[in-house]
Parts: C-alpha cells; structure tokens; sequence
C-alpha cells in the first residue's frame, strides 16, 4: 500500500476518501496503521474519513482504546465538532494528561469557553496534575470571558505546580491579565521570569498596546531590541499599532525603516499596521501608497484605508474607496467598514449619504446596525440641529444605547444650546459612567452659554459631592523624538518665555488681519478681559508656538490634543497657517483638523 503522505493536499476529497476505506480492507490492521491514518486525517481535518474510521474502530473493539480515541477526540477538536468529541470524551476509562488537554483547547479557542474551565476542574478533581499545555489553554478561555478571578486561582495553581517561569505559561498569563484590564498584573509577571524568548515578549508588548500604554509598548520594544531578540511579524505589527496610537509618527517610521531592512517588506500583515499608522498621523499618501503596494488587500487593509480618509474629512475619497471595494468584490463589507464610511458622513454632514450607508447595512449586506453605527447617525443628525431626529433614532433603537450614543446628543445639545435635552442625556449617562467627569462639565457648559449660572454651579455642587474633577486640559508636540506637554496657561516649559513671546507676536498679526477673540469658549462668570487672557494661553496654542520656534519654517506641524479644539482656538490657528505658511494638524479627542493657508480641512464642521 502506498504510503498515505504520498497523497497530495490537491487530491479531491471523495478520491481521498476511497483510498481510506480501500486501504484498510486491504492491509492488516495493525495498531500503527490505524494511529498513522488517523495522524492523517488530523493534519487534512479531515472529518468525515475520520468518522468512517472511527466507526470500524467501535465495530473492530478498538474504539475505545486510550491511544487512538484521544487521536479521535483530537480530530474532532480540531474540525469543531466539539459535541463528538465531548461525548467520546466521556465514553473513555482511561484518560491521561493529553487527553484533557486536547478538549481543553477544543473549547479554549472555539467556545463555549465556560466548558474549558469546568473540564479543567474536573481534569484536578481527577487527580491529574496540569501541566505547560494545560495553563496557556485555560488562560485562554479566561481571557476570552474576562475572567479575573478564575485566571488568579489558576495562576495560583500555575505557581503551586512550579510552571511560573515557563515561557508559554507567563505568555497565557500576561494576556489574561492584559484581556481583563490589569496590566501592572501582567507586567510583573514578565518581570518575574528571567529567561524570555520572542513570544513572551509580544505578549507583554501587546499588553501595553491593548491597555492605552502606547508609549510603554514602544519603550519595551527597545529594551526587547537591547537584548538581542529578533522581532516577528506580531512584534512589529503591534509597536506599529502603538505608534499611530500615540500619533507617535517619528518612532513609526523609525519602524518602518526597521522592518524593512530585517526583510519585512513582503509582510502584508506589516504593511496593513503601517497604513493604520500613517493614516493616523496624517499622512495619507504614504498610507495609500502602501495600500497599493499589498500583494492581497484583506478586509482590514481596505477598513483601515477608509477609516484613514475619514477621520482626516476626506468623505468622497472614503466613499470611492468603498464603492471600489465593492467593484472588486473579493472582500464583503463587515460593521468595521461602515463605521468608516457613517464616520465620513459625520465628520462632513453629508446627511442623504449617511442615510444611505446606514440603510444599506440591513438591505443590502444584513449586518444589523451596531452602537457605533447609531453613534455616528446620531452625530451627523445632531451637528445639523436635528436633535428631535436624532432623540427619535435612539428610542428606536432595537439594543440599549450605550454611553457613546448619549455622549453624541450631549456633544449636540452643547452645540445648540439645547438644555432640556441635554439634561435627559446627562441623566442617561450618569446611570452608564456615574464617575466621567466630562459628561457634567459638558452640561455645565450649557447652562453657562444660556446665561444659567444657577445651573452650572449645581453641576459642579454634584461633581464635588461625588468626588469628580474636571479633566485638564492638555495638548503635546513630538519636536527631535522628544514629546512637549503643555496645559492651559502653562509656565513650567524651560522655554515658556519664548513661547509665549511667539504667541504675542503672532496676536499682533491677528489683529491687523481683524481678529477678536471669541470668548464663549471660558464658561465661568467672570469678565471679558480675564476670559480674554484664559483663551489666549489654551494648550494647543502653547504647543504651536513652541513648535514655531523649535522648527524649521516651512514643516509641518502635529499636534494633539486630550479635549476638543474650541471654536476660538480654531479661528486663531487658521490665521496662524496662513501667517507662517505652514500646515498645522490638530488631532483633537474628536477627529484631525488640517489647517492650511486659512482654512481648516473640517470645513469649520465639527
């Protein structure tokens, strides 16, 4: 008989499927035969060889040998068919380590997860002792239900068992850490193992990433440089999603020029992260020339490109995007992209469009419209003044709206002075995240632009009752690798006298080009002279001026922002491009804002 690995993987099924049957009427049955043949059907997943098989091995007595019903259990595992597997589980007297290992991971990565866990108990209660495959499978399900508690008991066990310096082991425990949001967990649990390869690496590194540490991932990542481990395609997929994260661009290209010398140029998993990051940063062309240059462009690669142009205001280069995704009809639109194409219409008030995409989700593709989806709707209804609309959208609503929704009509009713509405969201939002500190300040600020001072001083009685203090606000610059943080009225930068001469200068200019400060922006009840000199010395005015003086004439300046840009500081930086002849990006808590030669790429819409 031929050997069966002489079978190509080309080799159609049902001829497959034949040479199985025939063999094993044709050659002795002997015990190596049967566990080679099933290896096989393992490595094809191929189910329903392996079912035929599994039955003459019950009609010949052999079914329920330890041996060949793991090989079993495994092949069912494997093709989820995890029902099968289970029941064949149960019907084996003899069950080792491997065994239970082999289930473990059946449920760990196809669900439902909660049955790793139990199987995992029961696997102790049995008296096994679990071993370096065990953990990472059950830390896995943890991770997958946010189960904090259950991943410490087993990292519990995982120290008892001595396996806490195994590397795959710290790997499952750092993601089940990062997973359920304890990142000072997972940090000391890599701390503690000394000997530490390329994964374990990743998987602090992504750690950071996944937790809002971007700047750690990015620190990390050097120190992993400094020993001398090699990156992977992971490595730097995840330092370049940390990159855009931090509008760290820079480091990014830093990155960039990294992977490609260490030959990482034909990766289009890399390729993908560099697109993210440049169109992050602001740097379009870069990202769809890579976009381009993709050997396979896979659904995220085409999101990641949509949600690059919207983000910056360009709708129509978004929506041509979309509709050549469509033409080439090798992806189909999931709910990622048509929060890129909404986000579009949001950020430019194209209503009709927005209808359009939002409809023709159910229509048309029979994706069921999400949070985000309705976020976005309520976003561009709301910025257009249409907050009855918008109210009516979200009763309609078939889930329960989350914070991101309400947030949206709060963010509205401020823009249109609505209070009545804008206390319903604020109710709304208290009952979702009581300790935001944001959602009160916005409605404060309400009251404050109606004249309510009465109301805006109970909004801050209710923040001091509950312990909640406005965020400050603050805006930085990456000038030589090196980040500048500035805050509201700031003197602690070793060049603030500098900076605010560049500013008083700049003014200067302004006003013989007409400019008056705008002081609706400064919600207290003081006088205008005073409200005057607070807006003069906002965060991302400081940041500018300080980019001015330290670069050379002509660049482009990045800055950004924790809070939204206000509408005075936006007046004042589209005179400041057009004074200095230069481009100024600001990336606010909302969206970029592309300033060039006196106008604003959001059209004076956000």
């Amino acid at each position: 008989m031929l050997l069966l690995n002489s079978f190509t993987t080309r080799t159609r099924p049902y001829y497959y499927h034949h040479y199985l049957l025939s063999s094993l009427r044709h050659c002795s049955s002997t015990y190596s035969r049967y566990t080679s043949i099933l290896q096989s059907c393992i490595s094809r997943k191929a189910i329903d060889p392996g079912k035929q098989l599994h039955a003459r091995l019950l009609l010949s007595g052999l079914g329920f040998d330890a041996i060949l019903a793991t090989k079993l259990v495994n092949l069912y595992s494997v093709c989820n068919h995890l029902r099968d597997a289970y029941n064949l589980f149960d019907r084996i007297p003899q069950r080792n380590v491997f065994l239970w290992n082999v289930l473990i991971r059946g449920f760990a990565w196809e669900g439902p997860h909660e049955m790793a866990l139990s199987l995992y108990y029961r696997m102790v209660e049995a008296g096994l002792q679990p071993d370096n495959f065990t953990f990472p499978f059950v830390l896995k399900a943890c991770s997958a239900l946010s189960a904090l508690e259950v991943g410490r008991e087993i990292h519990e066990h995982v120290v008892r068992s001595r396996w806490d310096s195994d590397v795959f082991v710290g790997a499952g425990l750092i993601d089940m850490y990062a997973k359920c949001g304890c990142v000072d967990d997972a940090r000391q649990v890599f701390d503690r193992i000394t000997e530490r390869d390329v994964v374990l690496w990743n998987a602090m590194i992504a750690a950071y990433s996944q937790n809002g540490h971007p700047s750690d991932a990015l620190s990390l990542c050097h120190d992993m440089a400094r020993e001398g481990v090699a990156p992977t395609v992971a490595t730097l997929v995840t330092v370049v999603s940390a990159s855009a994260d931090v509008a760290a661009l820079p480091r990014g290209r830093e990155i960039h020029g990294y992977s490609w010398r260490r030959g990482f140029e034909a990766q289009d998993k890399v390729k993908t992260a560099l697109i993210d990051m440049y169109a992050k940063s602001g740097w379009l062309k870069i990202a769809r020339t890579l976009f381009e240059q993709l050997a396979e462009r896979r659904l995220v690669s085409w999101n990641a490109m949509i949600a690059g142009y919207a983000m910056h205001g360009h709708a129509n280069e978004a929506f041509a995007l979309f509709d050549r995704m469509k033409q080439e009809a090798v992806v189909v639109p999931d709910h990622i992209t048509f929060v890129g194409v909404l986000s579009a219409c949001s950020h430019g008030g194209l209503m009709d469009q927005g209808w359009k995409f939002f409809n023709s989700m159910q229509g048309d593709y029979s994706l069921k419209p999400l949070p985000q989806h309705y976020t976005c709707m309520i976003d561009l209804l709301g910025h257009s003044g249409r907050l009855d609309e918008a109210y009516k959208l979200i009763g309609e609503m078939t889930m329960t709206p989350d914070s991101g929704v309400w947030g949206s009509l709060l963010n509205a009713c401020k823009i249109h002075r609505n209070v009545e509405l804008g206390e319903v969201a604020l109710e709304k939002l208290i009952e979702l995240e009581p300790d935001n500190a944001g959602n009160y300040v916005i409605l404060s600020n309400i009251y404050a632009q109606v004249g309510k001072w009465e109301g805006t001083a109970k909004v801050r009685k209710m923040m001091t009752e509950r312990g909640l203090k406005k965020s400050i606000a603050c805006s930085w610059i990456e000038v030589k690798n090196k980040v500048h943080a500035f805050v509201v009225g700031d003197l602690s930068h070793p060049r603030s006298e500098e900076v605010y001469d560049e500013l008083e200068r700049l003014e200067g200019l302004m006003k013989e080009a007409g400019y008056e400060a705008e002081t609706m922006p400064v919600f207290h009840d003081v006088e205008d002279d005073e409200k005057r000199n607070m807006v003069r010395s906002h965060s991302e005015r400081l940041a500018i001026a300080f980019g001015l003086i330290s670069t050379p004439p002509g660049s482009r300046l990045l800055v950004t922002k924790n809070l939204r840009v206000c509408e005075d500081c936006h007046v004042v930086i589209k005179l400041i491009s057009k004074i200095v002849g230069r481009e100024i990006v600001v990336r606010d808590v909302n969206r970029y804002h592309h300033f060039k030669n006196g106008l604003c790429s959001c059209g004076d819409y956000w």
